[in-house]
Protein backbone atom coordinates (compact mmCIF):
# COMPACT_ATOMS: atom_id res chain seq x y z
CA UNK A 1 0.00 0.00 0.00
CA UNK A 2 1.47 3.35 -1.11
CA UNK A 3 -0.01 6.51 0.42
CA UNK A 4 0.66 10.14 -0.52
CA UNK A 5 -0.09 12.76 2.15
CA UNK A 6 -0.27 16.26 0.66
CA UNK A 7 1.08 19.19 2.68
CA UNK A 8 -0.24 22.69 2.03
CA UNK A 9 0.98 25.89 3.73
CA UNK A 10 -0.92 25.80 7.02
CA UNK A 11 -1.53 22.04 7.14
CA UNK A 12 -1.10 20.81 10.71
CA UNK A 13 -2.29 17.21 10.57
CA UNK A 14 -0.03 16.01 7.76
CA UNK A 15 2.55 14.53 10.15
CA UNK A 16 -0.23 12.82 12.12
CA UNK A 17 -1.61 11.19 8.95
CA UNK A 18 1.88 10.22 7.82
CA UNK A 19 2.62 8.61 11.19
CA UNK A 20 -0.63 6.63 11.33
CA UNK A 21 -0.34 5.38 7.74
CA UNK A 22 3.29 4.35 8.21
CA UNK A 23 3.51 3.22 11.82
CA UNK A 24 0.01 1.92 12.52
CA UNK A 25 -0.87 0.44 9.12
CA UNK A 26 2.61 -0.24 7.75
CA UNK A 27 1.97 1.62 4.50
CA UNK A 28 4.73 3.15 2.43
CA UNK A 29 3.96 6.81 3.01
CA UNK A 30 5.24 9.82 1.09
CA UNK A 31 4.70 13.45 2.03
CA UNK A 32 4.02 15.58 -1.05
CA UNK A 33 4.50 19.35 -1.05
CA UNK A 34 1.64 21.30 -2.61
CA UNK A 35 3.88 22.86 -5.27
CA UNK A 36 4.64 19.49 -6.85
CA UNK A 37 2.94 19.09 -10.21
CA UNK A 38 2.42 15.36 -10.04
CA UNK A 39 1.85 12.61 -7.51
CA UNK A 40 4.52 9.94 -7.03
CA UNK A 41 4.12 6.94 -9.32
CA UNK A 42 2.47 3.87 -7.87
CA UNK A 43 0.34 5.76 -5.33
CA UNK A 44 -2.75 3.86 -4.15
CA UNK A 45 -4.30 6.44 -1.80
CA UNK A 46 -4.02 10.23 -1.57
CA UNK A 47 -4.82 11.96 1.73
CA UNK A 48 -5.53 15.68 2.05
CA UNK A 49 -5.02 16.36 5.78
CA UNK A 50 -6.55 18.79 8.22
CA UNK A 51 -5.26 22.21 9.15
CA UNK A 52 -5.72 25.76 7.93
CA UNK A 53 -4.36 25.77 4.37
CA UNK A 54 -3.29 29.27 3.37
CA UNK A 55 -4.56 30.46 6.74
CA UNK A 56 -8.16 29.86 5.60
CA UNK A 57 -7.99 33.22 3.85
CA UNK A 58 -10.83 34.04 1.45
CA UNK A 59 -12.69 30.79 2.26
CA UNK A 60 -11.61 27.46 3.71
CA UNK A 61 -9.95 25.35 1.02
CA UNK A 62 -10.53 27.96 -1.70
CA UNK A 63 -6.84 28.80 -2.22
CA UNK A 64 -5.49 25.29 -1.71
CA UNK A 65 -7.79 24.14 -4.49
CA UNK A 66 -5.48 26.02 -6.90
CA UNK A 67 -2.22 24.50 -5.63
CA UNK A 68 -0.30 22.83 -8.48
CA UNK A 69 -0.62 19.33 -6.97
CA UNK A 70 -4.41 19.53 -7.06
CA UNK A 71 -4.50 19.23 -10.83
CA UNK A 72 -2.97 15.78 -10.57
CA UNK A 73 -5.15 14.89 -7.56
CA UNK A 74 -8.21 15.66 -9.73
CA UNK A 75 -6.78 13.54 -12.55
CA UNK A 76 -5.96 10.73 -10.11
CA UNK A 77 -9.53 10.76 -8.77
CA UNK A 78 -10.90 10.85 -12.31
CA UNK A 79 -9.02 7.64 -13.07
CA UNK A 80 -10.66 5.99 -10.08
CA UNK A 81 -7.85 6.63 -7.59
CA UNK A 82 -8.76 6.69 -3.90
CA UNK A 83 -8.73 10.14 -2.26
CA UNK A 84 -9.52 10.97 1.37
CA UNK A 85 -9.96 14.52 2.63
CA UNK A 86 -10.01 15.02 6.40
CA UNK A 87 -11.38 18.28 7.85
CA UNK A 88 -9.55 20.95 5.81
CA UNK A 89 -8.99 18.24 3.22
CA UNK A 90 -12.78 17.77 2.98
CA UNK A 91 -13.15 21.51 2.48
CA UNK A 92 -10.55 21.42 -0.32
CA UNK A 93 -12.29 18.51 -2.07
CA UNK A 94 -15.55 20.45 -2.07
CA UNK A 95 -13.84 23.57 -3.43
CA UNK A 96 -12.16 21.46 -6.14
CA UNK A 97 -15.51 20.06 -7.24
CA UNK A 98 -14.60 16.50 -6.32
CA UNK A 99 -17.37 16.42 -3.72
CA UNK A 100 -20.69 18.32 -3.72
CA UNK A 101 -21.64 21.01 -1.22
CA UNK A 102 -19.52 23.25 0.96
CA UNK A 103 -18.27 23.55 4.54
CA UNK A 104 -19.37 26.80 6.13
CA UNK A 105 -19.03 28.48 9.55
CA UNK A 106 -20.26 26.46 12.52
CA UNK A 107 -23.78 27.37 13.58
CA UNK A 108 -22.44 28.45 16.99
CA UNK A 109 -19.83 30.69 15.29
CA UNK A 110 -17.28 29.06 17.59
CA UNK A 111 -14.33 26.74 17.05
CA UNK A 112 -15.21 23.23 18.21
CA UNK A 113 -12.61 20.77 19.49
CA UNK A 114 -14.01 17.63 21.11
CA UNK A 115 -14.63 13.94 20.61
CA UNK A 116 -18.07 13.29 19.11
CA UNK A 117 -20.15 10.22 18.26
CA UNK A 118 -20.75 9.54 14.57
CA UNK A 119 -22.87 6.80 13.07
CA UNK A 120 -21.77 4.67 10.12
CA UNK A 121 -24.41 5.16 7.43
CA UNK A 122 -23.13 2.75 4.79
CA UNK A 123 -20.63 -0.05 4.44
CA UNK A 124 -20.77 0.13 0.64
CA UNK A 125 -17.50 2.04 0.46
CA UNK A 126 -13.84 1.22 0.79
CA UNK A 127 -13.54 3.55 3.77
CA UNK A 128 -16.31 1.98 5.85
CA UNK A 129 -16.11 -1.58 4.55
CA UNK A 130 -14.49 -2.88 7.76
CA UNK A 131 -17.41 -1.66 9.91
CA UNK A 132 -21.09 -2.39 10.41
CA UNK A 133 -23.90 -0.08 9.33
CA UNK A 134 -25.26 1.72 12.37
CA UNK A 135 -22.02 1.37 14.34
CA UNK A 136 -21.31 4.39 16.53
CA UNK A 137 -17.72 5.65 16.54
CA UNK A 138 -16.18 8.26 18.83
CA UNK A 139 -13.78 10.44 16.85
CA UNK A 140 -12.44 13.96 17.52
CA UNK A 141 -13.45 17.04 15.53
CA UNK A 142 -11.56 20.33 15.49
CA UNK A 143 -12.98 22.99 13.19
CA UNK A 144 -14.49 26.42 12.82
CA UNK A 145 -16.03 25.73 9.41
CA UNK A 146 -17.39 22.21 9.65
CA UNK A 147 -21.03 22.93 8.94
CA UNK A 148 -21.79 20.87 5.81
CA UNK A 149 -24.17 22.72 3.52
CA UNK A 150 -25.80 21.68 0.25
CA UNK A 151 -29.09 22.31 -1.51
CA UNK A 152 -31.99 20.08 -0.52
CA UNK A 153 -31.92 18.17 -3.80
CA UNK A 154 -28.18 17.58 -3.43
CA UNK A 155 -28.60 16.19 0.09
CA UNK A 156 -31.51 14.07 -1.07
CA UNK A 157 -29.38 12.78 -3.95
CA UNK A 158 -26.56 11.83 -1.55
CA UNK A 159 -29.02 9.96 0.64
CA UNK A 160 -30.80 8.23 -2.24
CA UNK A 161 -27.47 7.14 -3.73
CA UNK A 162 -26.10 5.89 -0.40
CA UNK A 163 -23.25 8.43 -0.48
CA UNK A 164 -23.51 9.60 3.14
CA UNK A 165 -20.68 7.96 5.09
CA UNK A 166 -21.18 9.29 8.61
CA UNK A 167 -23.72 11.30 10.59
CA UNK A 168 -23.36 13.06 13.92
CA UNK A 169 -25.44 11.25 16.53
CA UNK A 170 -25.79 10.51 20.24
CA UNK A 171 -23.73 7.77 21.89
CA UNK A 172 -26.78 5.56 21.44
CA UNK A 173 -26.88 6.25 17.70
CA UNK A 174 -29.81 8.65 17.64
CA UNK A 175 -29.57 11.37 15.01
CA UNK A 176 -31.07 14.62 16.30
CA UNK A 177 -30.57 18.37 16.31
CA UNK A 178 -29.11 18.08 19.79
CA UNK A 179 -26.44 15.66 18.55
CA UNK A 180 -25.38 17.96 15.71
CA UNK A 181 -22.28 19.88 16.88
CA UNK A 182 -22.00 22.35 14.00
CA UNK A 183 -25.37 22.61 12.23
CA UNK A 184 -24.53 20.35 9.27
CA UNK A 185 -27.39 19.55 6.89
CA UNK A 186 -28.98 16.23 7.88
CA UNK A 187 -26.26 15.81 10.54
CA UNK A 188 -23.79 14.88 7.80
CA UNK A 189 -20.22 14.31 8.99
CA UNK A 190 -18.83 12.63 5.89
CA UNK A 191 -19.75 11.88 2.27
CA UNK A 192 -18.34 10.28 -0.87
CA UNK A 193 -18.65 10.97 -4.59
CA UNK A 194 -20.87 9.04 -6.99
CA UNK A 195 -17.85 7.02 -8.13
CA UNK A 196 -17.34 5.93 -4.51
CA UNK A 197 -13.60 6.61 -4.60
CA UNK A 198 -13.40 10.16 -3.16
CA UNK A 199 -14.19 10.55 0.56
CA UNK A 200 -14.53 13.62 2.73
CA UNK A 201 -15.12 13.82 6.47
CA UNK A 202 -14.78 16.41 9.22
CA UNK A 203 -13.84 14.03 12.09
CA UNK A 204 -10.13 13.18 12.46
CA UNK A 205 -9.66 9.37 12.42
CA UNK A 206 -5.87 9.79 12.66
CA UNK A 207 -6.40 11.25 16.14
CA UNK A 208 -8.18 8.12 17.31
CA UNK A 209 -5.90 5.39 16.01
CA UNK A 210 -3.93 4.22 19.06
CA UNK A 211 -4.89 3.16 22.57
CA UNK A 212 -3.01 6.02 24.33
CA UNK A 213 -5.31 8.43 22.49
CA UNK A 214 -8.25 6.83 24.37
CA UNK A 215 -9.91 5.52 21.21
CA UNK A 216 -9.05 3.33 18.25
CA UNK A 217 -12.36 3.98 16.48
CA UNK A 218 -10.54 6.06 13.87
CA UNK A 219 -8.18 3.18 13.22
CA UNK A 220 -11.14 0.90 12.59
CA UNK A 221 -12.52 3.43 10.14
CA UNK A 222 -9.24 3.73 8.24
CA UNK A 223 -8.69 -0.03 8.14
CA UNK A 224 -10.93 -0.45 5.12
CA UNK A 225 -8.92 2.14 3.23
CA UNK A 226 -5.41 1.22 4.30
CA UNK A 227 -5.71 -2.47 5.13
CA UNK A 228 -3.75 -4.14 7.89
CA UNK A 229 -4.94 -5.89 11.02
CA UNK A 230 -6.80 -4.20 13.86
Amino acid sequence: MNVAVVTFPGSNCDDDCHYVCRSVFGATTIQVWHKEKSLPSGVDVVILPGGFSYGDYLRTGALARFSPIMEDVVRFAGRGGTVLGICNGFQILCEAGLLPGALIRNQSLRFICESVPVRVETTESQLTSALEKGRVLHIPIAHMDGNYFAKEDTVRGLEDSDQVLLRYCTSEGEVSDASNPNGSCANIAGIMNSGRNVFGMMPHPERASETPLSSIDGRELLAGLLGGSL
